[in-house]
């Protein structure tokens, strides 16, 4: 259902190379870019994250509440996924582990604050 999700930045070259190397740790790569706009994705036809520098000239700010979610097929991929955003700068919020039921999600932040996970549903 979910096409892209775009992520707003104020440090477009930063977010640029982050992305480039988690997504790239999951075999994502650029779809489509200009000098204001970057997507990865593992298939043409597969949904999409993409970084953005605001159309309106205005700061990018982070939505209070909205997080995008990441899907892995196993629990050592959402490890390995949450390993790399923090070694590439991101922050913790919140470690790799069972929430409830079969539900494994670990939760960070990017370079620009906007809140992300990876998870998995595996009984692993």
């Amino acid at each position: 259902m979910i096409g892209y999700v775009t992520l707003g930045t104020n440090k477009f070259d930063e977010a640029a190379a982050f992305y480039d190397a988690l997504f790239g740790s999951v075999g994502a790569s650029r779809m489509m870019e200009t000098d204001r706009f970057i997507a990865w994705t593992t298939a043409p036809t597969a949904p999409a994250v993409s970084i953005i520098r605001p159309f309106d000239g205005n700061a990018a700010t982070v939505g209070n509440g909205v997080m995008v979610a990441l899907a892995m097929d196993t629990r050592a991929k959402v490890d390995a996924f949450y390993a790399k955003a923090l070694e590439l700068g991101g922050t913790d919020e919140g470690a790799p582990g069972i929430r409830f039921g079969n539900f494994y999600a670990g939760y960070f932040r990017d370079l620009d604050g906007n809140k992300l996970n990876a998870f998995c549903m595996a009984a692993e």
